[in-house]
């Protein structure tokens, strides 16, 4: 109970605590062993979306972790590819890895706690793999409502998210979530992988917006 206790209270630390407390539990948590068990993701279910529709333009990652998503996307599903992290020793793995790879001329990655990052282009797929997790409930409609301006003609959102509450329901703070686009935006696909597994919608902004 203790040890949930504690989890309970880094998660919403790295929700709604500033920035730098933020940057050192991430940093603490990438330096040990707490998301070893990412390391190989190659077969997730998000690639085949993020792969149809990128359509070899250009992709921008919020949260990008120890960069899975720069190096396991096929590489010819994209040009550019931008992750942008809170943790730079989560990014170091990143670089490392897109080194190893050779895929240094199109990745790139910035240390930012993303609810303030501010891109200076346009992306064809604006990409949140589990990090909308992190985004505080008041803050996800002005945080969609700022990225839809640099999302280019035709460009999509991704979340992937898996808000299952593992006992057959659904976390309500998440649920929420995807209710807030459902309304707000205009949902291309949406994909739910099992009981208990994630969800994967795919949305742009209503032609209302995208005119406004």
């Amino acid at each position: 109970m203790i040890e949930r206790a504690l989890g309970g209270v880094r998660g919403l630390l790295k929700r709604y605590g500033p920035s730098k407390l933020k940057m050192r539990l991430w940093d603490q948590e990438f330096a040990g062993k707490h998301w070893d068990f990412i390391d190989n993701t190659a077969n997730d279910c998000v690639y085949p979306f993020l792969e149809r529709y990128t359509k070899g333009g250009n992709l921008l990652d919020l949260g990008c972790g120890p960069g899975n998503t720069a190096n396991e996307i096929s590489d010819s599903a994209y040009s550019a590819y931008v992750g942008v992290d809170i943790s730079e020793v989560g990014l170091g793995k990143a670089r490392r890895r897109t080194e190893k790879d050779g895929r240094t001329a199109k990745n790139s990655f910035v240390c930012s706690d993303f609810l303030s990052f501010r891109p200076n282009q346009a992306f064809d797929v604006i990409l949140f793999r589990e990090s909308m997790y992190h985004v505080p409930h008041a803050k996800v409609k002005p945080i969609l409502s700022y990225f839809s301006d640099h999302l280019k003609p035709g460009g999509v959102f991704i979340v992937r998210m898996n808000i299952s509450d593992r006992k057959g329901g659904q976390k309500a703070r998440l649920l929420a979530v995807f209710e807030i686009i459902e309304s707000d935006y205009e949902v291309v696909e949406k994909t739910q992988f099992g009981v208990a597994g994630p969800t994967v919608v795919v949305f742009r902004p209503k032609s209302s917006q995208a005119a406004a």
